[in-house]
């Protein structure tokens, strides 16, 4: 599926995601090679110091387009030849064009079970529609928002004392478990992809992706 094992991280936050990577690569089979924020003052960059892994700001508002910003953030990402790109919190919806130059070799994680609550706010709507499960989904990235094909998706039971602040801790901790897990599926090229079909160690994928359930993970989420 993807040419090497080397991944390039965009974020734009704290880079919770992207420490989970970094802490979990020895495990795996992908090695991040960079790590490319769209702002200055993201405290992430702060996880990348002294690691040796280059950090590269390319802040957006020094751009007159985003397609410009786009082209620019291709050229950069392609110096560092990666197999994959992962974006880890990276609030930018890219263009097409960055989509389409790393068809297939882009995905993102998004906190709910897709299809279900795509955009922003997933935790809120989740409790005010007094649903009973909710999850992490890692897909890949395409010119519809959190639209991709699912890689993996990870569920967990809403408890009855649960309120934003407590579920989106619990699915984040969810998040830095499967996130490196499913970047796997991909280097280590279990994951292929043919005519749109995603295939996990030659067996095919439903729509859904490959499932795991909260008690598959850790005992408290």
């Amino acid at each position: 599926m993807t040419t090497n094992n080397r991944i390039v991280v965009l974020f734009s936050g704290s880079g919770s995601n992207l420490q989970a990577l970094l802490d979990q690569q020895e495990g795996y089979s992908y090695d991040v090679v960079g790590a490319i924020s769209n702002r200055p003052d993201a405290s992430g960059l702060k996880r990348l110091k002294h690691t040796g892994i280059p950090a590269l700001v390319l802040d957006h508002r020094e751009f007159d387009s985003r397609e410009s910003y786009d082209l620019e953030l291709i050229r950069q990402i392609d110096h560092f030849n990666p197999g994959l790109v992962v974006l880890a919190g990276y609030m930018r919806i890219l263009t097409a064009k960055p989509v389409r130059h790393f068809q297939y070799r882009l995905i993102n994680i998004h906190p709910s079970r897709l299809p279900d609550y795509k955009g922003l706010n997933t935790h809120q709507r989740v409790l005010a529609d007094r649903q009973k499960t909710h999850g992490a989904t890692v897909h890949f990235v395409t010119e519809a928002l959190d639209s991709g094909a699912i890689i993996l998706q990870a569920s967990l039971a809403v408890k009855l004392e649960d309120d934003e602040h407590s579920l989106r801790k619990r699915v984040q901790a969810m998040e830095h478990q499967i996130y490196p897990m499913a970047v796997d599926m991909l280097t280590s090229n279990r994951l292929q992809v043919s005519n749109q079909q995603l295939f996990l160690d030659a067996i095919p994928l439903g729509d859904k992706g490959y499932q795991m359930q909260e008690q598959y993970l850790i005992d408290k989420l």
